[in-house]
């Protein structure tokens, strides 16, 4: 369905005002900015900024932009014949080759980065994503299983799973902070994954495999 002049218009209001504030607490830290100082900044009103953001927080971690989803849709979208953690692992090799800023692979993401570790809320916000992230993780795979929700073995391999994608959140933000070119931060991501892929073992490599008839979802 074509987005309406109004959608659109909330849409671009919504990311101008995300980009102001993100500018706004990498330069002078989270915790010491105002929704009133980011209102200013963007020319609005302190109610406009609620209006598109119930909390401080979503402005940087905006609570329905489906990243809890992330590694659901990776492998409910996964081709025929490959399994949930080849997926996943393909995935992100493909993002880290193609340098997807998305997952930080910018000059200016340290800073970025640096803010966030620096804001306890925002930390938080972080850990209760990653939970998020490997529950729905596991309910995909428990699905596809044809098992019940809490099944062990799809929880077990989701936060195997899980665990790979923070892991390469984390050394992407730590290489970044550490002065590291995105060249340099993604040629030891490749590297990373491999070795990943070489202790994960094939209980949990070949767990999932889509079957060759199956359909894309």
């Amino acid at each position: 369905m074509t987005e309406g002049l109004r959608e659109r218009k909330k849409r671009r209001t919504r990311q101008r005002l995300s980009e102001v504030a993100t500018a706004l607490f990498v330069e002078r830290g989270f915790d010491n900015v105002t929704i009133a100082e980011v209102a200013e900044a963007a020319e609005v009103s302190v109610n406009t900024v609620y209006n598109y953001f119930a909390t401080k927080e979503d402005l940087v971690l905006p609570p329905d932009a489906a990243l809890a989803r992330r590694l659901a849709d990776i492998v409910r979208h996964r081709p025929p014949g490959v399994s949930a953690a080849r997926a996943v692992l393909a995935h992100l090799r493909d993002e880290v080759r193609r340098r997807d800023p998305r997952i930080g692979l910018t000059e200016g993401f340290g800073r970025f980065f640096e803010m966030m570790r620096a804001a306890p809320t925002l930390t938080a916000r972080l850990n209760d994503l990653g939970r998020e992230m490997t529950a729905a993780l596991a309910a995909t795979l428990a699905e596809e299983a044809g098992t019940a929700p809490d099944a062990p073995l799809p929880r077990l391999v989701a936060w195997q799973i899980g665990n790979v994608h923070a892991l390469v959140y984390t050394e992407i933000g730590r290489r970044v902070t550490a002065g590291e070119s995105p060249d340099v931060i993604a040629a030891a991501l490749l590297e990373l994954l491999d070795m990943v892929e070489d202790l994960l073992g094939e209980r949990v490599l070949d767990y999932a495999v889509r079957p060759r008839d199956a359909v894309s979802d």
